[in-house]
């Protein structure tokens, strides 16, 4: 697979997959179903921070088909998608590539954030989860939940639990509940026999209600 510049993509399998899957295998009765449906098939990550945060902000309130329009027409304007990079395009350029103003801000404020070193990404390998997300979302058109889908889709923490993502609340609906109207607490005490693999576990609801794998 290549990016919309034509370079190969590289994904990363996180290691603990495979014991997430026995254990939640063991302690659920839904994943224990869930799981052999999809085979081999697992969280990948793209492997790079900015990319992954200035996706997510091209993405928003638009669909997947438009967002990926729009995203591979964007990185066609810088030689490599970096944040100095996307600091020097002109505006001009970026709204004929389908950017509304508000997200050519965001854009440039990511942009800011990762050139001056604001943010300190060397060291999100080793911060908490929740320091990660207080640092993302000082940055404009970032909230919980991208900062939640980062943690998720590039660090690859094995333990989110993203109870603001409308499809985990609909996976959790049909799969433990009928179909019924599930509260943030019916979802939490669902997700408790998920501890410590509540990404995993997530990533298999998503799966249960659209087969494609989601990448961020």
């Amino acid at each position: 697979m290549s990016d919309a510049t034509g370079s190969p993509v590289e994904f990363a399998r996180p290691g603990y997959w495979a014991d997430a899957c026995k254990h939640l295998s063991r302690k659920d009765r839904v994943m224990k179903r869930l799981i052999p449906q999809f085979g081999d098939a697992c969280l990948q990550s793209r492997g790079d921070a900015f990319t992954t945060l200035a996706r997510s902000i091209v993405g928003q309130q638009i669909s997947v088909k438009a967002a990926q329009t729009v995203w591979d027409r964007f990185a066609r304007l810088p030689r490599r998608m970096t944040a100095a990079n996307v600091l020097k395009l002109k505006v001009d350029d970026m709204q004929a590539a389908g950017l509304s103003a508000r997200k050519i801000e965001y854009l440039v404020d990511l942009a800011l954030h990762f050139d001056s070193g604001a943010i300190h990404v060397g060291a999100w390998e080793t911060m908490d989860d929740d320091a990660v997300i207080a640092e993302l979302v000082g940055i404009r058109g970032i909230g919980r939940w991208t900062a939640e889908m980062f943690l998720i889709f590039h660090l690859m923490r094995p333990n989110v639990l993203p109870l603001d993502d409308i499809g985990l609340i609909n996976g959790i609906s049909r799969n433990y509940f009928s179909g019924d109207p599930v509260s943030r607490s019916d979802a939490r005490e669902v997700a408790q026999a998920w501890e410590p693999f509540c990404s995993v576990a997530t990533w298999y609801i998503w799966r249960s209600l659209d087969p494609l794998p989601v990448e961020y």
